[in-house]
């Protein structure tokens, strides 16, 4: 069997904890929903561990302090209320479990919290407007789905990724290939994840938006083309975030905290 991994702390254990130094807690939150006919309602989740396991790891193996907590398998939902067994969470019950969960960190000595998100409805920059000056911990929210700008993006993947399209699916295809439902062909159990187009140009555009209900607005509960997924896509992704990623979190773990931080003082 394999040993513990040292910076995942659902597998470590007080002998261990309670000897070590942590400068940065990674906390990843997912959601239990639907993706379009082929994918894992755990998909948001199963990204959440996937990804934050290997910045943490390349990080700790720079030495950074880090410990992984696990994800959240819950968010917000109510824009798929009419999906059976799409589990909500309420944006306001959300908010009150991570800031229990940062009061817990800072109790333990860890001031330094980075939220990694995994989900599009879990919109968390409310809350850290919220606790700014409210709690001792400094927070850092990281949706790593908007880590890539258009340019990066398409060095890697043909179609713009809303929900479970391309990119999502290539990273299950990557890492849970089992999961994936795929018709005797080999071709995806999925429909091209097409969207309703609305009646207003400004709500097409993103001029304006509503909290769109997801069962007007696709078919199966995809958006985005997942036909032109991969296994090799989904690892160029995890490579180019664990680049990134890893790195701030090196950074992070050996950056001092005093009245300026995170600002360089001239």
């Amino acid at each position: 069997m394999s040993e513990p991994r040292p910076w995942i702390l659902s597998e470590i254990n007080y002998g261990h904890v309670k000897l070590t130094e942590y400068d940065v807690a990674v906390l990843p939150l997912g959601a239990t929903e639907p993706h379009n006919l082929h994918l894992p309602y755990g998909t948001d989740h199963y990204e959440g561990d996937l990804i934050g396991n290997a910045i943490c790891e390349a990080a700790y193996q720079q030495g950074a302090k880090v410990v992984l907590l696990p994800t959240i398998p819950y968010g917000t939902e109510t824009n798929m209320r009419q999906f059976p067994l799409a589990m909500n969470v309420n944006p306001s019950t959300l908010y009150a479990m991570v800031t229990d969960l940062i009061e817990s960190l800072v109790q333990s000595g860890i001031r330094k919290v980075v939220l990694l998100n995994s989900h599009g409805g879990n919109e968390m920059k409310p809350l850290l407007r919220e606790l700014y000056g409210k709690t001792e911990a400094q927070l850092f929210l990281c949706n790593w789905f908007r880590v890539l700008n258009d340019a990066d993006y398409h060095e890697i993947f043909e179609h713009k990724e809303d929900h479970a399209g391309e990119m999502e699916t290539s990273l299950i295809m990557a890492y849970h290939p089992h999961l994936v439902m795929q018709n005797e062909d080999g071709t995806l159990n999925a429909d091209d994840g097409a969207r309703t187009p609305m009646q207003f140009e400004a709500l097409n555009e993103g001029w304006v938006s509503i909290t769109r209900p997801w069962h007007l607005l696709t078919s199966n509960s995809g958006s985005g083309y997942p036909h032109a997924a991969s296994a090799e896509k989904g690892h160029q992704l995890v490579e180019v975030l664990v680049h990134r990623l890893s790195s701030f979190l090196v950074q992070l773990s050996q950056a001092e905290m005093d009245e300026n931080f995170p600002f360089e003082v001239q």
